[in-house]
């Protein structure tokens, strides 16, 4: 059946009018009111400069999307922002009007202004002004109620700071002080305000239509998100007792996410990998979410496990963003899988979010879920760190990211058909570790020594200064310097207050500072040296890459399949670093 759409514009006043035969409704899954003083003080600016102006072609205020729902409403879906107030300036100029000596043209607008706002008798005109022509129903917003009784009384109340309340004050203050100074151009800015700023009505046959021409349009206001049309999709798919909790659970999920630092937008894009990866699809262009879900009449979005499932994503997030606990989640609890998480929150991209949605999603319910994520989140740590580090660009992993993603969903011991690096060049590059790598490969190798999270905010500490003096080094270039510092070896998490205390001195100097952090990798340093230069950062860079080859194969690099050992191999300590290439020099071993 082919859509129609009824376009033609309209005045201010004739549109509000068209609210008597079908009221405005702000539907449940908009956003707040928002509009900034900013915004309402330009509105005003424009009209009163048109009406300075003697302009009598008309002056365009924008579009309406909207569609006549089946209770005979006009469904705002786009403009609500501009709707709203514009509501608010009429009732302003109209209480101006209220306040004034009745002549003539006070008497003219008063009415016309009445027309635009209030029911009225169809035979008397008589003026109902407790029912408006727009009602706001977003949900759990106490504005709708104080944008009613504005339009209702004409007052706020004293101290509100609510945007319907401070505009409707601003639009009050604006007025009076144009009444005053221009008392002659008064009526004539209410005539154009009124019979001269003209809006363009685009009305849908359906919500559909609406949506779609919603998202080809460049609205002023604030656009609607692609997870606000999820949400009126899925709203207006449940009766009426689904439609109370729906509102209910995506608000929380709303104020949750935003408390995890996501978005329910990320949600939907992180649990459309998870529904790809059912699909078996391993196509490595990644769709937009709108066009994803709108496939098949947006059919994922009304499947009853869609809020349980968004809710279950979230959790992940607020582990590894907040450092929560999950009641009756007891990975969450677990200590290694958190730091192996907060290792791959370090990777350059957000290609390890994929896998780890759709493996918890999957498999969390399962009874020996944390043993089997652990070892999941290790290999995928190893897999993403070695090669990234070997190949510092997005396409590194980008084919074996989606084809891993479906062979999750196949076994809780995925195939990994990308697991394998040269060692050798593994070992070359990661001394001189590209810059997008450094926090990671430095998470890595602290946590093997950490009991606890490392501190929320440390940065990358260069333990010799990257300011140094070429006296301390006579017999070295200062390009030979330069370069070792910038070496992995030189680098180590270090808390950003004591960072900065510590400034560019030299070790002896910063091991005061040292010593008061919480970081075990830089407590052991500087236990273990009294000096550091660069012979130090050469032997560190060799331990380093030593130890971090020994332990990524340990969690499965190199293994196509999950490795079949239950505990990783122990990693030498410094010392017993040292005694190993004493041996080995020495042709012992």
């Amino acid at each position: 059946m082919a859509t129609t759409i009824e376009v033609n514009k309209q005045s201010v006043k004739q549109l509000l009018e068209t609210g008597k035969v079908n009221r405005f409704i702000i539907p449940e899954y908009q956003r707040p009111y928002a509009w900034s003083d900013e915004q309402i003080q330009t509105l005003f600016d424009d009209l009163v400069e048109y009406t300075e102006n003697n302009n009598e072609s008309t002056y365009f205020l924008g579009t309406i999307v909207s569609y006549e729902n089946e209770n005979d409403e006009q469904e705002i879906i786009d403009g609500q922002q501009r709707i709203t107030s514009l509501f608010l300036l009429l009732r302003a100029l109209y209480s101006k009007l209220n306040s004034m000596t009745e002549t003539k043209e006070v008497k003219n607008f008063k009415g016309q202004i009445e027309s635009a706002l209030w029911e009225q008798d169809e035979l008397t005109a008589e003026v109902d002004y407790e029912k408006t022509l727009i009602e706001s129903r977003v949900m759990r917003d106490e504005g709708n109620e104080i944008f009613a009784q504005i339009l209702i009384s004409g007052t706020i109340e004293e101290g509100a700071k609510d945007n319907y309340s401070l505009n409707y004050k601003l639009f009050t203050a604006l007025i009076e002080k144009y009444a005053t100074n221009e008392p002659e151009l008064f009526f004539w800015f209410i005539r154009n305000v009124l019979n001269k700023a003209i809006l363009l009505p685009i009305t849908a046959d359906s919500q559909d239509t609406a949506l779609t021409i919603f998202s080809t349009l460049n609205d002023r206001g604030l656009a609607l998100s692609d997870a606000d049309i999820f949400k009126a999709k899925i709203y207006n798919h449940l009766d009426a007792e689904g439609k109370v909790v729906f509102i209910e659970q995506w608000q929380q999920l709303d104020d949750d996410a935003t408390n995890a630092n996501e978005s329910i937008q990320k949600l939907f894009y992180y649990y459309m990998f998870y529904l790809r990866a059912l699909e078996n699809d391993r196509n490595t262009t990644t769709p937009g979410i709108r066009k994803y879900y709108s496939r098949n009449n947006f059919e994922q979005l009304y499947k009853s496990d869609v809020m349980n499932n968004l809710n279950t994503v979230l959790n992940l997030w607020l582990v590894v963003n907040n450092r929560v606990e999950i009641e009756d989640e007891d990975w969450s609890k677990n200590i290694e899988v958190k730091k192996v998480l907060d290792g791959l929150s370090s990777y350059p991209n957000e290609f390890w979010k994929y896998p780890v949605v759709i493996y918890y999603l999957k498999y969390h319910g399962s009874q020996d879920f944390e043993e089997l994520f652990l070892k999941f989140l290790k290999k995928l740590l190893a897999v993403l760190a070695a090669r990234y580090i070997v190949t510092p660009t997005i396409n590194a992993v980008k084919r074996g990211i989606l084809k891993l993603n479906s062979e999750i969903i196949k076994s809780s011991m995925p195939v990994f058909d990308f697991a394998t690096v040269d060692e050798q060049e593994l070992k070359g590059k990661v001394k001189t570790a590209h810059r997008n790598t450094v926090r990671m490969i430095l998470k890595i190798l602290a946590y093997q020594s950490q009991d606890e999270l490392l501190p929320e905010k440390w940065e990358i500490e260069h333990i010799l200064p990257q300011k140094w003096q070429s006296s301390y080094f006579p017999n070295n270039s200062d390009a030979e310097v330069k370069e070792l510092v910038e070496h992995i070896g030189n680098k180590v998490p270090f808390e950003k207050k004591l960072n900065i205390i510590a400034s560019n001195g030299y070790f002896k100097k910063k091991q005061d500072s040292y010593e008061k952090s919480k970081v075990q990798l830089l407590l052991d340093l500087s236990n273990q040296h009294n000096n550091w230069g660069l012979n130090e950062i050469r032997e560190r860079d060799i331990r380093i890459s030593d130890e971090l080859l020994i332990l990524l194969n340990d969690w499965g690099l190199n293994q196509t399949n999950f490795p079949v050992q239950e505990e990783q191999s122990p990693i030498p300590t410094a010392e017993e670093s040292k005694m190993i290439e004493e041996l080995k020099r020495k042709g012992l071993i």
